[in-house]
């Protein structure tokens, strides 16, 4: 039995707070409506700070961590699409360009989530409804930029035969 080479791709950091960021996300998630109120916006300032962690990390961090490695233009992220519809899509060692403008979607989307959640609490936007309703329609494009994002990681998976989500576990990919 042979065993394909493997390669550290995704860094602890980076890890970390993927899977930190699920669980606040779930946890803003349950307790949003009916739950305890603060526990809900402690998982919105842990959410909001994990997003200023991410920013930074995408310039400082590891290889694969950095925006560099993965932010593509429009033009790329379509002929990405294209040829992921032919089924002619090349593997990717860190991101795809289609996965690079999902992190930058959801970055944005999650941070302009806990930005509107903490606002509320100032006195400034105390009460807002226009305020509370951006909130709302941000936290529910999470759900529909997640699920985009986890049939991509599925997809992809079965595509390229490696399960992104061990290698998101462990860090490792099979080496090109």
């Amino acid at each position: 039995m042979t065993t394909e080479p493997m390669v550290k791709v995704w860094d602890p950091l980076q890890r970390g707070f993927h899977w930190l960021l699920l669980v606040m996300i779930a946890t803003c998630w349950l307790t949003g409506e009916d739950g305890p109120k603060t526990l809900h916006q402690a998982s919105g300032y842990v959410a909001g700070g994990l997003i200023a962690f991410r920013l930074v990390w995408g310039v400082i961090g590891s290889r694969h961590a950095r925006f560099a490695d993965f932010v593509r233009g429009p033009r790329a992220v379509l002929a990405y699409l294209a040829s992921l519809w032919r089924g002619e899509e090349a593997r990717h060692l860190g991101h795809n360009p289609a996965g690079g403008a999902m992190i930058l979607a959801l970055l944005a989307v999650v941070g302009t989530t806990a930005l509107t959640g903490w606002l509320q609490t100032t006195d400034l936007f105390w009460g807002s409804a226009a305020l509370e309703e951006l909130h709302e329609i941000a936290a529910n494009l999470i759900l529909v930029l997640a699920a985009f994002h986890l049939c991509g990681v599925l997809y992809e998976s079965w595509r390229h035969r490696e399960n992104l989500i061990t290698a998101m576990i462990d860090g490792k990919k099979r080496a090109d």
